[in-house]
């Protein structure tokens, strides 16, 4: 629930709130012994939650769920929740409204793809390819942070214009298997997309595309480095190690242009770097009848809205990095809420 308005009752009810729970502003451990448990892993801007199951009903000094978030080797309140398993007629509180879930995804993908930075993010590129591509035309994609970000946002108008491969985040697929598409289905426009490191894995299909004439439409989004393993990087407390196009000890670019060499393997190449740029690209790439690469720059660092899941990446126990450790101390508070789906291996006997 949401306050419209600071109105006295309100407030006096908020503050009764706060003073009830201020035992446990910074002491995670009181609300566990209190019967509080972790229910979701630690979500960027949203913290950890802990809910308690022996509380029902609504009592406004006995929140559920507890939100805590990781301030320097300390754990804070940082919000209360009260939970319902249906709408109440009329708000609990007096001068309070509810505060709608976010259950509307089609939305979620709307001001992904329409909310602009500089440079663009890839939610951004994605949702361009989406709206210039047609209903039957194909999108192809298979390695980095692509694949899940299209996963949660792309909208398919046809069964076979979903092409993007999981499970074994096969770098280098991109452009040859969106040669192989183009081939099986002419009649279709085949939009890859392919970030700059699954790019410099293996681009020389363009060579093959070219000779044969085969028309492909290539979106290479350049964000200078390692966007998904950067994230992981992240994760484990590693400071992105590694995964820049950097020179050593230095924040200093690289002058990789990947544009520069498309053109060199005959294709057509353009560059944008805002949307608008892009999106002028892009269709002038689809009007064309020869492969075209469209290098798109982007800012690695703004990722997709979040599917709340939780990847169980062990860190280092043992660290000399302060984000190490403070990156081991979310990893335990996220293991304690895993949940297994399935049950662990029993071992089978058999008689002759």
């Amino acid at each position: 629930m949401t306050a419209m308005a600071a109105r006295p009752t309100l407030t006096r009810q908020l503050a009764q709130a706060r003073l009830a729970t201020a035992k446990y502003a910074t002491n995670l451990a009181r609300a566990k012994a209190d019967g509080y448990q972790v229910i979701t892993p630690m979500m960027p801007d949203m913290g950890i939650h802990y809910m308690n199951p022996g509380i029902g009903g609504f009592t406004i000094t006995k929140p559920q769920i507890l939100v805590y978030e990781h301030h320097g080797n300390t754990w804070q309140l940082g919000a209360l929740e009260w939970v319902f398993p249906s709408m109440p007629k009329t708000p609990p509180l007096q001068d309070a409204t509810f505060e709608t879930p976010v259950n509307d995804w089609d939305a979620v993908v709307e001001e992904a793809y329409t909310t602009r930075h500089d440079p663009p993010a890839q939610s951004e590129v994605i949702g361009v390819v989406n709206r210039v591509s047609g209903p039957r035309d194909v999108v192809v994609c298979a390695a980095g942070s692509m694949p899940g970000e299209l996963h949660k946002l792309w909208r398919t108008r046809d069964p076979k214009g979903y092409h993007v491969e999981y499970g074994y985040s096969t770098m280098g697929y991109e452009i040859a298997g969106g040669l192989g598409i183009k081939m099986a289905a002419p009649d279709r426009e085949v939009f890859v997309l392919v970030g700059d490191g699954s790019y410099l894995m293996m681009a020389q299909e363009i060579v093959t595309a070219v000779a044969e004439g085969i028309k492909l439409t290539i979106v290479l989004v350049q964000n200078h480095g390692y966007a998904s393993i950067g994230a992981l990087s992240d994760t484990v407390g590693s400071q992105r190690f590694g995964t820049k196009y950097r020179y050593r000890d230095t924040d200093d670019l690289l002058p990789v242009d990947l544009a520069a060499n498309a053109a060199s393997l005959g294709a057509r190449a353009l560059n944008a770097t805002t949307i608008d740029e892009f999106e002028a690209a892009l269709r002038d790439a689809v009007a064309s009848a020869v492969t075209t690469v469209v290098q798109v720059h982007s800012d690695p660092l703004i990722s997709a809205p979040s599917s709340e899941a939780w990847w169980d990446v062990p860190v280092a126990e043992v660290a000399a990095l302060e984000s190490t450790r403070a990156a081991r101390d979310t990893y335990e508070q996220a293991k304690q809420g895993q949940r297994r789906h399935l049950a662990g291996a029993q071992r089978i006997e058999t008689t002759a």
